[in-house]
């Protein structure tokens, strides 16, 4: 977890509700659920009066878990969750783990919906297997007025103009407000390192758009399938999708997809070949 922090991750956990007790199976099997997110693996402090358990090696002295109690500000016999990894896969882990515990141990009341906005998203992200900056959203999305500055300095803390909306813990849509400024535009591409040439190559035609002027734009995209899945009352889309595919996108109703035949093929001017 130190050589974690060393190289750039993060640490990070959450307090499990008070006066649920986790035998070590339990831990165990929240273990196998954050992996499914990525997190290397799930450890965990638990405060027994004056004294504290955990699944961290036993060279981290009590004094520290006693830190990372009070931080987490537990109380007695409950036990604070954490994940170690890069900011992505340690928030994404978390997140998930939030729900699950929360639905577990029937905290989510069934009659309530409960909405929430979240916006502030950053406008780009770094790709450290291309060594550059890439879009967090899509390479349009416009950068929040009072951050514009930071494009050419800090583009890791630039925000945008991005938001969702949750439903239940579930995202159920989500848009942005494009950008309607060539000049905008520019900078941003240069963020992406995507140059003049390229950027002409590629977008020109965009870019003579905004020229001619444009006015501010965005939208929203909502997923029907997620809202009537929560309206019903149930825990996956498959079930309120008229024709569900299997995890091997088959289709089981109409036995998609099937062999295509000859002439269907030459209307398409394809063929197939063994490899």
């Amino acid at each position: 977890m130190f050589l974690c922090l060393e190289s750039g991750g993060t640490i990070r956990g959450l307090a499990a509700p008070e006066g649920i007790q986790y035998s070590r199976k339990d831990l165990d099997n929240l273990m196998v659920f954050v992996r499914q997110f990525g997190a290397p693996a799930l450890s965990w402090v638990r405060k027994e009066g004056e004294e504290f358990k955990s699944s961290l090696p036993k060279v981290v002295p009590q004094e520290e878990l006693r830190r990372v109690s009070e931080k987490a500000e537990l109380k007695d016999g409950q036990t604070f969750l954490m994940v170690a990894g890069s900011e992505k896969i340690v928030f994404d882990s978390l997140s998930a783990l939030r729900l699950h515990v929360a639905r577990q141990e029937g905290m989510v009341p069934d009659s309530v919906l409960s909405f929430l906005w979240v916006y502030d998203f950053p406008l780009l992200e770094w790709d450290s297997a291309e060594e550059r900056y890439v879009a967090r959203h899509h390479p349009f999305t416009s950068p929040r007025d009072e951050d514009l500055k930071l494009l050419g300095t800090d583009p890791g803390k630039v925000r945008a103009k991005a938001y969702d909306v949750v439903l239940n813990g579930i995202e159920i849509g989500g848009g942005s407000i494009r950008i309607h400024q060539a000049s905008v535009q520019k900078e941003v591409f240069g963020a992406l390192n995507i140059g003049e040439t390229e950027a002409e190559e590629r977008f020109g035609f965009l870019l003579e758009a905004l020229r001619f002027g444009a006015p501010p734009h965005g939208g929203i995209a909502l997923g029907l399938d997620r809202i009537l899945m929560l309206l019903a009352g149930e825990s996956s889309i498959r079930e309120v999708i008229a024709f569900p595919k299997t995890a091997r996108a088959v289709d089981l109703m109409c036995s998609a997809p099937s062999a295509v035949s000859e002439r269907q093929l030459r209307e398409l001017n394809l063929s197939l070949k063994k490899v």
